[in-house]
């Protein structure tokens, strides 16, 4: 089956395209350095030619709230346009969890108006909603950090490894389209101070971090269940100590 995957030589996107190789499937990891950019259109229509399953993971290479959610919505658009015509069965996508419940957020503002346009387009799909990435919990931290102390926020986080997301993203892409949303997570719950504590204890930095329920995240307050699933998701085998002790820092 040929498949292919829109932010494919990323974090998730590569790992994705490794999984789906192995198990004998043909995919273009379709980014804008290999030609394809969902942006402006170019590359779409050949890449997509005799394609069966198209699987999301492209990122805004700007997070400013304009920009991001014009990204968004023209990528968006000028996707599931090119898909209607190549006969593309099936659309996953990665979303975020919470991204409904945050809406002082323009990110994720985007995210759902990706969401929105995915529904409305009348393709099949499945749309996996993730947790925070264990990967970025260090940029979790440095974001909260003025002169030193890191203050975040008490809102709880089940970060996932991303060889789990890939794992998801990778089942997803090769079942029958859900039509709906499926929510993905990591193993461990507890709040994001303390997950970037921990974090930080473990790589060595000993900056101090502040638990203040009213600090911001990326902009926008967290209440207690703000970024954690609880519509029975589906849950990573990796933990915290098994993520750190395996992946390599940069």
């Amino acid at each position: 089956m040929k498949i292919v995957i829109i932010g494919g030589t990323g974090l998730i996107g590569s790992k994705t395209a490794e999984r789906l190789r192995k198990k004998g499937h043909e995919v273009i990891a379709a980014a804008p350095k290999t030609g394809v950019n969902t942006l402006t259109g170019e590359g779409l229509a050949d890449a997509l030619k005799n394609t069966e399953v198209v699987i999301d993971l492209a990122n805004s290479p700007s997070f400013e709230d304009n920009a991001v959610l014009e990204f968004f919505q023209k990528a968006g658009r000028n996707l599931m346009a090119a898909e209607m015509t190549a006969g593309v069965k099936h659309h996953v996508a990665l979303s975020i969890v919470g991204a409904d419940r945050l809406p002082d957020s323009g990110y994720l503002r985007a995210k759902i108006a990706q969401e929105k346009i995915i529904r409305a387009a009348g393709i099949p799909y499945t749309i996996v909603r993730s947790t925070q990435f264990m990967e970025f919990l260090g940029g979790i931290a440095q974001a909260g950090t003025v002169n030193g102390t890191a203050r975040l926020s008490t809102g709880s986080l089940q970060p996932i490894a991303s060889e789990d997301v890939a794992d998801f993203v990778t089942d997803a892409a090769l079942a029958a389209p859900a039509d709906d949303i499926i929510e993905i997570c990591g193993p461990e719950r507890a709040r994001l101070c303390d997950f970037a504590a921990r974090y930080l204890k473990a790589i060595g930095d000993s900056r101090t971090v502040i638990a203040d329920p009213d600090a911001r995240y990326f902009g926008t307050k967290l209440e207690e269940g703000s970024l954690v699933s609880d519509k029975h998701p589906r849950v990573g085998r990796i933990g915290f100590d098994e993520w750190f002790a395996t992946t390599p820092r940069k």
